[in-house]
Order: structure tokens, then sequence, then C-alpha cells
């Protein structure tokens, strides 16, 4: 099964979806009132802070799309950086993505039991929903959840738009009942809905001073919302014209998710005291369905708990499409085991790359559950993606230097002074961002050094630099022109 090669199959809607399933799920339902308690005092700075996070985001994004155009193969940034910087940058950059977004999915699917086990307890199914608590099992249904994407992917591209496009409308369509609600109740009618389910009376904080630390500190986590577009890259080498579709649908998913993200942020802060928010945070998880199950219709609650874990799960075909395209084109630059680039013959996926994928991510699930803070993994992932977006604008920086040839394929935005302007926009912006993201992750109290994302982050680049190493020396004993060779786009 490996003398087939992948083959371009998706639209821009397939890449679309690629991109919006990726960024859409726990950073919508989970992270911005989670944040509440990961950074204590944003209090009611929160849509301030997630406004100011787009700033380098968009930047990034616009980079991407840029080079995406010159470069359209399976394995976006890495290919990006390894033809237009350096090799070594190339695969230290998609190495840190590869490692982030693989513990994410874990992270994710373990994130997706408790929207489940929600919507059961609606239905009053009590025996099922506590069941569900249940370590070993959450645990197991996390990784079948894994696994059973994983095996969809394999299948093929067909198969996995059948599953991504239907989910994205849906996902929309049922979140969009948050936005609805923010324009109907507001936080009176919450205050009066506690007091009259709970008997609970609620005094909501006065607005608290403003603190750029804790502003800061809050943008550099909430960046985390808009990571995702880079998977459209991922699927460079399977996209229909690509020189077009990549930018295009780069730029659409990032703009379009951001508006949908900031709505449905707003609605729930709208009706939600900001102060009750960060009170329950500090007790338990909390999640935009929960916090609106007082409000609520109980038929609009479920509709909100059912549109949540879609969007949670919808995150993983899409991810695990990502980090296979990483894998494959490391093995067919030579950088990984041969194996892994092997596609299968009938459905054109690199299912080794998959297979690998889906043991990654069942690592972030036993992570989750032992570290017992989702938090770790996304911060995790947070820094790789910086690292990584922070390479790729300087990539669009050196690319005329390193690499004249390609850089003359580049089809849009193509004015040099524009090009400059957005790279070191986004390298300026996302340095501060993640020595920001750093500094806050290394003063923060853990029970342990492993709890950090930085040290984690610094051993697994470790690692890859001595992969790359072996792997270089190995190659260039077969092929002197080495450096030559990665001037030049994969083979399709």
């Amino acid at each position: 099964m490996s003398n087939s090669k992948l083959t371009r199959q998706m639209g821009l809607l397939a890449l679309i979806a690629t991109g919006v399933c990726s960024m859409l799920g726990a950073s919508i339902n989970v992270v911005p009132f989670m944040i509440q308690r990961n950074v204590p005092g944003i209090g009611p700075y929160v849509l301030p802070a997630f406004l100011f996070a787009a700033i380098p985001a968009l930047f990034a994004a616009f980079a991407y799309g840029i080079l995406s155009s010159a470069m359209p193969r399976a394995g976006g940034s890495y290919i990006y950086a390894s033809r237009g910087l350096n090799p070594y940058l190339g695969f230290v950059a998609s190495f840190s993505q590869w490692f982030g977004l693989s513990i994410v999915i874990g992270v994710i699917s373990y994130l997706t039991i408790p929207f489940i086990r929600d919507i059961t307890s609606n239905f009053g199914w009590i025996g099922i929903a506590n069941t569900l608590e249940v370590g070993w099992l959450r645990v197991s249904l996390a990784l079948g959840i894994i696994w059973s994407f994983v095996l969809i992917n394999i299948r093929g591209i067909k198969s996995y738009e059948k599953i991504v496009l239907p989910m994205m409308f849906l996902m929309f369509a049922l979140g969009s009942i948050v936005i609805i609600s923010g324009l109907i109740f507001d936080s009176t009618d919450f205050l009066n809905a506690l007091q009259e389910k709970e008997s609970r009376n609620f005094d909501p904080t006065p607005i608290v001073p403003f603190d750029l630390k804790v502003f800061l500190s809050a943008a550099a986590l909430l960046f985390s919302s808009f990571i995702g577009f880079d998977s459209i890259a991922q699927a460079g080498g399977e996209a229909k014209n690509p020189t077009k579709n990549l930018p295009k649908a780069i730029v659409l998913a990032i703009v379009g998710v951001g508006a949908f993200y900031f709505l449905f942020s707003a609605s729930v802060y709208h009706i939600v005291p900001w102060s009750f928010v960060a009170e329950e945070a500090l007790k338990k998880d909390i999640s935009a369905p929960g916090l609106l199950s007082y409000i609520l219709p109980s038929g609009w609650g479920v509709a909100i708990l059912v549109g949540a874990a879609i969007a949670l799960i919808n995150d993983l075909p899409a991810m695990l499409l990502s980090v296979s395209r990483l894998m494959f084109a490391w093995a067919e630059d030579g950088i990984f085991p041969a194996a892994i680039s092997k596609v299968h013959l009938q459905n054109h996926t690199p299912y080794v790359a998959l297979l690998v994928a889906g043991c990654m991510a069942s690592i972030g699930v036993l992570g989750s559950h032992f570290a017992g803070d989702f938090f770790l993994g996304i911060d995790i992932m947070v820094t790789s993606m910086m690292v990584n977006f922070l390479l790729m604008c300087i990539t669009l920086v050196a690319l005329p230097r390193i690499n004249p040839q390609l850089a003359k394929e580049i089809s849009v935005v193509k004015n040099r002074k524009t090009q400059l302007i957005i790279a070191w926009s986004g390298i300026l912006t996302l340095s501060a961002f993640l020595m920001i993201h750093t500094y806050k992750d290394l003063t923060s109290k853990a029970e342990s050094w492993y709890f950090h994302s930085t040290p984690i982050w610094l051993i697994v680049m470790g690692l890859a630099s001595i992969i790359f190493a072996y792997k270089w020396k190995q190659l260039k004993k077969h092929n002197p022109d080495l450096t030559k060779t990665f001037l030049e786009l994969p083979t399709e």
C-alpha cells in the first residue's frame, strides 16, 4: 500500500471546514470562562484581551496565506520554513507544532466526556451521567473517540468531508443559540433565575482596576483560540487549485471563526456576570452551556450542550489530518522513518502517520487525566504554536534571499513592502506574546517542574534537534548537495 500518492480532492469548502473545525471547540466553550481561574484578576477584561490576542494571529495568518500560495504541499509549515529559511528550523517549527497539537487532540477528547455527561444529565439519565464520572471509563471513551476518527481519516478525504462539513454547519447553527440568547436575556434575568432555581442571592462585583500584566497574560492564553487555521496549510498536498484556495481558506477561516467566537463569548458575559463566572471557575470546571443552563429553557440548554459536544468532537478529525501530514512531509524528506510516508493505495491517505498521530493523542488523554488540569496541555500548545507562527513570519522576511525562485511563485500580496509590514508586525507581536506566555508559565505555582509547559517544550525541542542531527548526517552521506535539494519543493 506504499506506492500511492496523496491526491488533490479537497475543495475550498472542505479546506475552510478543516480550519474552522480545528479552531472551534474548547476555545469557544471553555477557555473564555475557565480563564477566570487560570488568570486570576482578568475579571471583565476577557473580551478586550481576546481582541488584543487577534492581532498577532492575523499577522501569522496572512504570512501563512502568502507562503501557501508559493509552496502548496503537504506539511505546510514544515515545507515553508525548510525551503524558505533553514531545514533545521523548519523541522523544529513543525515538530513544535506537531507535539503541541498532538497533545491537545488528547486534551479535547478528554474534555468531551463531561459534555456528554451533562447531556445525559439533562435528559434525566442520572445513572449514565454518574457513570461517566468514573475515571477509567472517561479515559476509555476519550481514547475510543480518538481512534474512531483515526479510522475515518484513514478511509480517505471523502469520508473525512462527510464528517466535518455537516458537523461544521450544525456547530454554527447550535452555537448561534448562545448569540441569540445574548440579545434576549441580560444579567438581571440571570440573577432572578439563580434566585428562583437555587434560592441563591449573588451580588455582582463592581468593575475591578485594570492590570496590564494580568491583561497581557490573558491575551497570551486567549491566543490559543486562533490556533487551527494552520491545519489548512498542512493539507496543501490535497487541495484543489491550491495557490488560490489555500490563502483564501486561511483568511476566511480565521476571520469567520474570530467573529463568531467574539459574539459567542460576549453573549455569555452579557447574561452571566463575570464575577459569578470567576467564583464558579474556582470551584469546578465550567463551560458556556453550564453557565447558561440557569436561564435558558431546557430544550435550548440541551441544544447548546449538543452543539458544544459537536464543536469539541469536530476538532479531532481536522487536527489528526494536520499532524499526520506533518509527519508525512518529514518522512518524504527523509527526516523521519520512510514507513511513515506510506500512503494507502485505495484511500490515498498516509495511514501509518495517522496511526502514529493516534498514539500521540492517546498520550495526551492520559496526561490530562493524571495531571488533573487540561490547561497544561493548552499551555504546551500555545508555546509550540507561537514559536511556529513566529518562524513563519521570519520565513516571509528571509524567503527572497534564501530561495528567490520560490519567492517568485507567491501569487497573493505580491508587493514586497506589504509582505515586510505583515512579517515584521507578526515578528514583533508574536515575540512579545511568547515572552509574556513564557514568563507567566515559569512564574506560576505548580506541584512539580513537569507541570510547567516551557521545560517540557524545551525537552521536546532537544529531542527534535537530536533526531534532525542524526537524520541529516545520514542523508548527507548519500547526497552531498543536500542543502540544494532542500531548496526544491517535494515532487507530487
